[in-house]
Formats: C-alpha cells, structure tokens, sequence
C-alpha cells in the first residue's frame, strides 16, 4: 500500500461511513432507474408514441435502437467526467451526473408526441437518450470512487458495494414505477401514463442532491491534490502508463455484465415469443431476483474484503460458467417456481458474487491521479464491448440453433474472458 494509501485509510475512519454509503447508494439507484424506465417505456409505448409512421415491428425496433443509443455517449461521458474527476475532484462531477441525467429523464416525459410536433419528436428523444448516456458514462466512476476512496484499507469491497447495489435498486424502482402505468386503460398510458415515470424522476433527483452535497471530497483527491500530483490530461496519462490495467478493467466486466443483460433484455423481450414464458411470470421472478440482490452484493462484497476481490471475481466468474446451461433449462420448463429459481441462481447470487468485488477491484488497478479516468473508461467500454451486443448475439445464436446449449456456451465464454484476465496478468495479481 502506497504513503497516500495509508494517510487516506486513517483519515477515512473519521468519515461517516453511513453518509458516504447512502450517497453513493441512493445517487446510483437513482440514475439507473432513469436509465432503465426508458427501455421499459421503449417497449410499451415509444414505438407508438414516437414512431407511428412505421409498422408496429419496424417502430418496436426503432424504439429499442433510442435505447441502444446511450451506449454511444457512455464512453464520451466516462472520458469527459474522468478528466474533470481527476482534475478538479469527484464531488462536483458526481453531482453534475445526477443533474443532467435527471434533467434529461423530465425532459422526455415532456417530449410532445409525434402527432403533435413530427420528425422533432424522435429527434429530441434520441437527444435526451444521448445526453443519459453521457451521464450514466460518469456515474459508475464517481458513485464508486467516492465509496472506495473513503474506505478503510480493508472494507473497499464492501464500501464499493453500496453503488453497485444500486444497479438492480434502479431496476426495480423502474420495474414497479411501470407495473403501476400498465395497470391504466391503454388509453390513458398513451396520453399522459407513461410519462409519470419520467417526471417523478424530478422529486428523485432533489433526494438524490440533498443526499450527495452532504459529503465530502475524497480524501485521497485531496491528498494528491496537496501534494500537487494532479494528472494535467489523465486519459493520456492511462494510456500511456497504464495500458494492461486498462485492458484487465475492461475485460474484468464480461462475466457480470453479459449474463445480467441477457436476462433484463434478451429473456425479458425474447422470452414470451421464444422461449414460451409468460411475461408477467419473467417480470415478478425478476423483480424478486432483483430485491434479494440489493441485498446479497453488500453481503458478498463482505467475502471479498476477506479472501480478496481478485479471487472472489474468479470464484464468482466460474459459478457463472458452470450456471449459464441449467438457467435456460429452468427457464424452458415454463413453470413459475423454475423461472424463479433460474432468477435467483444468476441474478441473487451470481450477479451479487460478480458485480460486488468489481468496484474495489477496477478502482485499485490505478493510481488516484488517473483513477477517475481509467475506472470509469474500463467499465463504460466493458459496456459497449459486452452488455450493447449480448442481446443481439442471443437472439442470433437461439434462432440459428433453437439450443440452450449455445446460449449456455455464450455465457460461459464471456465468464472464461474474465477468468483469463484475472489469472494470466501480472496487474491482476498485484492488485488488492
């Protein structure tokens, strides 16, 4: 541990831990459920709402193709927050993210409809999804920094935790904010239902900056700061000095975020039609799956701290090779409990063992003054890399083989990508 790891760790105790924690938490739920209420309104109602020129098929896919546009500013939104998070601290960008995030959520729910203003409609939404995407791209940096660099030496994983609890919190709030619109006549979600969602995002978003202005700066920013080790470009600096960790970060991603997508896209919007499941069936597993795993990543992360994130991302990367084939099976038996059970194998504790030592482990693989920049970019390009093309692979491989088999192989070499980069680099190793 370096002289500023140290220095930090002390003063990291005379922190609230409860405050950085629930900052770090409530921001990122929030966020995500911005993030997430779009591709379940994309679903339901943009293709109408947005796209009523084109048959229903061409407007569904048309709305899912806004959705798939926030992947092309996450990258931009990691390497623009990166800079300034590494120049001028976490704490002014993590609260810039949650602004124009919430900001762009209300936006669409303000968006007048095609019949109302024409090709503007689809063009302004495509803009306020970009402008989520080049949020979302900061977030996951900032949430996790301010976590881990507040940490004692040996609770990052746990501290780290709390952010990525906040992925599937996100997902559940935006899950139950739409079980509620859909309980509307059809009607009435197309008038105005649908943007309740959307607009509810601006209370959120006053919880959520009460919440983060209560923190303080990161204590190991301030240190190099007052050493006056601030990088002048960072993204240049990681690219120059710190290419493997780079590459161990981005590749560290596959074995969470390829299984996690498969279920809450490809199993979500394929399942009725392919796989013969009920999609009220696929949704309550998953919100359950979901509930338990705000809870079961804090309990995992507490492992990690114990044998080492390193080891539990291996461990956790193999359950996930070895369960990719009996979640399938489960899922085309039909029955509820199985469809249940394959949520809780994958998404419980799969997810939870995975995504819960992520944060600690790609936060460590940098020095403090590129941090920001080189956390954030790993993952963001881990996303574009793994979660924008998993559900497009899946539907290929199922239509050309109709085999869980080849859904099962997908997984497992997605999880083995994650295994390699862990075992056979020497930054991996050193890390943590």
């Amino acid at each position: 541990m370096t002289t500023i790891d140290s220095e930090v760790g002390q003063k990291a105790g005379a922190v609230r831990p409860a405050r950085v924690v629930a900052a770090s938490f409530v921001g990122t739920a929030i966020e995500w459920y911005d993030f997430f209420i779009f591709g379940t309104a994309a679903g339901l109602v943009f293709g109408v709402a947005f796209f009523p020129t084109l048959s229903p098929l061409s407007g569904t896919l048309a709305a899912f193709a806004t959705f798939g546009v926030a992947f092309i500013s996450r990258p931009a939104g990691a390497i623009v927050f990166g800079h300034f998070g590494d120049r001028i601290g976490r704490k002014k960008l993590l609260v810039l993210s949650l602004v124009l995030m919430g900001t762009a959520t209300v936006a669409i729910g303000l968006i007048p409809s095609y019949d109302q203003i024409g090709i503007a409609a689809p063009i302004l939404l495509v803009v306020a999804r970009l402008v989520q995407g080049f949020a979302v791209g900061g977030e996951w940096g900032g949430a996790v920094l301010m976590a881990v660099e507040h940490a004692p030496p040996k609770r990052r994983a746990f501290y780290g935790s709390f952010p990525q609890a906040g992925v599937p919190a996100g997902l559940v709030l935006a899950t139950v904010a739409f079980l509620f619109v859909e309980r509307l006549p059809d009607d009435e979600i197309m008038a105005w239902g649908w943007r309740v969602p959307f607009l509810a995002s601006s209370v959120l978003l006053l919880v959520g900056l009460y919440v983060r202005l209560q923190i303080s700066e990161s204590p190991e920013f301030e240190q190099i700061r007052r050493n006056d080790r601030v990088a002048k470009l960072p993204l240049a600096d990681a690219l120059r000095s710190h290419k493997r960790p780079l590459a161990v970060g981005i590749l560290t991603q596959a074995a969470s975020l390829v299984p996690f997508y498969l279920v809450t896209v490809f199993v979500l919007a394929h399942g009725p039609a392919e796989l013969g499941l009920a999609r009220e069936t696929i949704l309550m597993s998953l919100l359950v799956a979901c509930i338990l795993d705000i809870f079961t990543v804090p309990y995992a992360s507490i492992v990690a701290d114990r044998i080492g994130p390193r080891k539990m991302l291996i461990c956790g990367s193999l359950y996930m090779a070895v369960i990719g084939y009996p979640f399938f099976w489960l899922l085309s038996t039909g029955e509820g409990w199985a469809v249940a059970l394959a949520m809780i194998l994958i998404v419980t504790i799969g997810h939870a063992v995975t995504y819960s030592a992520v944060a600690a482990y790609v936060a460590r693989l940098f020095p403090a003054d590129v941090r920001y920049t080189g956390a954030s970019v790993s993952y963001q390009m881990g996303g574009v890399l793994f979660s924008a093309p998993a559900p497009f692979i899946a539907v290929t491989l199922w239509s050309a083989t109709q085999s869980h088999w080849s859904l099962a192989a997908y997984v497992a070499a997605a999880c083995l990508v994650t295994v390699f980069a862990l075992t056979f680099t020497k930054t991996a190793k050193e890390s943590y």
